[in-house]
């Protein structure tokens, strides 16, 4: 049995942030009903972030939609409104990821739901928040990186700013919803009593920088500084970073200089025997690096660091990775079927609970797959 089996989730969100969210207790058990306005259902269908489609819709909805129910509803009508209301007096958690206000002004806040259901953990993101000057602006996940101070960690000093790669303030503030609404579940079989969960993509993104913001606040507000070489962390010394070699890249972690000068039989570095050099003089340490691990192949300087215990890896494309032994014996990857049984691979949830890997090949639904099946069931 999984952790969250019996329970019902009312996944009203849409894009990434929230769906995600709710597809996570999917992944542990929970029946996630995901609400969605007729016809056009929920944007993220028609968001690609490749040209990729699957049945009419982008594989970003396929990927965080997997495993829920679909149930059309406009929630502008008071009909289908009322069949919402009856739904949520059932439901143990609800998600929404709409505007401040918006939900208020359907009859759906959770003042409102609340007394429908005391029970109900409510969950909202935001962009920025429920109130303050931002309130109105787009909780979209680039802006909120921008406006996070956090693309000013990325790239190599004096490049400008440069943002991550993959929505990192979107699935930050997913896995934050998660960790609050299992805390209200926990409590709420302690009291009985539901509660209101908020996260926003700004906390959330905040929070992720939570090492080097805490710097940034007890050494005088200086400015982050990022390495003009190799830069991989600002706050951290040589030999921090990623290097090309002879036929690729290796990347160092934190170590001693005069170490690696040893083991990889560079003299230029065992000038830099006091550990506060490692900071001060970072880019010229990892200037002589790059140019030596230049010299030879990954492998040959994997043999010589790896038996030292020194920190280091190869840097590994996604083909390459899913090649290695290491990656495939986690069994990552996993098949859905689409509502029109189009086959689609995608990962697996990736926490174990008592040994046991979660799975499922139930894809994203159709808009409204399922109403006649949850009408009949609830007898809405």
């Amino acid at each position: 049995m999984k952790p969250l089996e019996n329970l019902i989730v009312l996944d009203f969100s849409q894009f990434l942030a929230g769906p995600a969210a709710a597809m996570r207790l999917a992944d542990l058990g929970a029946r996630v009903i995901k609400i969605e306005r007729p016809g056009t259902g929920d944007i993220c269908r028609q968001l690609y972030i490749s040209n990729l489609g699957v049945e009419g819709d982008s594989t970003l909805f396929h990927s965080i939609n997997r495993n829920k129910q679909g149930y059309a509803a406009n929630l502008k009508d008071p009909a289908d409104l009322e069949k919402i209301r009856t739904l949520i007096a059932k439901a143990d958690v609800l998600i929404e990821n709409f505007r401040p206000g918006v939900m208020d002004k359907l009859g759906l806040g959770y003042e409102a739901v609340k007394q429908l259901n005391p029970r109900l953990v409510y969950g909202t993101v935001t962009g920025y928040g429920a109130q303050g000057p931002w309130v109105g602006k787009p909780g979209q996940d680039l802006l909120a990186q921008s406006m996070s101070g956090l693309a000013w960690l990325s790239g190599d000093e004096g490049e400008g700013p440069v943002p991550m790669g993959l929505a990192v303030a979107d699935l930050t503030t997913s896995a934050h919803l998660v960790q609050g609404i299992l805390a209200c579940l926990v409590r709420r079989g302690i009291t009985g009593e539901g509660g209101r969960v908020e996260v926003s993509l700004l906390e959330s993104i905040l929070d992720l920088q939570f090492e080097v913001i805490t710097t940034h606040l007890n050494d005088g507000f200086k400015p982050p500084l990022r390495s003009s070489v190799r830069n991989a962390h600002a706050y951290l010394g040589a030999p921090y970073g990623i290097y090309p070699t002879a036929d690729g890249h290796l990347a160092l972690a934190m170590g001693s200089i005069p170490v690696l000068g040893d083991l990889l039989e560079c003299p230029a570095l065992l000038a830099y025997q006091d550990r506060q050099s490692w900071f001060d003089r970072r880019d010229e340490i990892k200037g002589i690096l790059r140019d030596h691990l230049a010299t030879r192949p990954t492998a040959d300087w994997l043999a010589v660091l790896e038996p030292a215990d020194i920190w280091c890896a190869d840097v590994l494309s996604w083909s390459r990775l899913r090649q290695t032994e290491g990656y495939q014996v986690l069994g990552m990857e996993q098949e859905i079927l689409c509502p029109g049984g189009t086959p689609l691979k995608t990962l697996r949830c990736p926490i174990r609970i008592d040994g046991s890997i979660s799975t499922s090949s139930v894809g994203a639904p159709s808009i409204g797959q399922h109403n006649a099946a949850i009408d009949a069931e609830f007898a809405i």
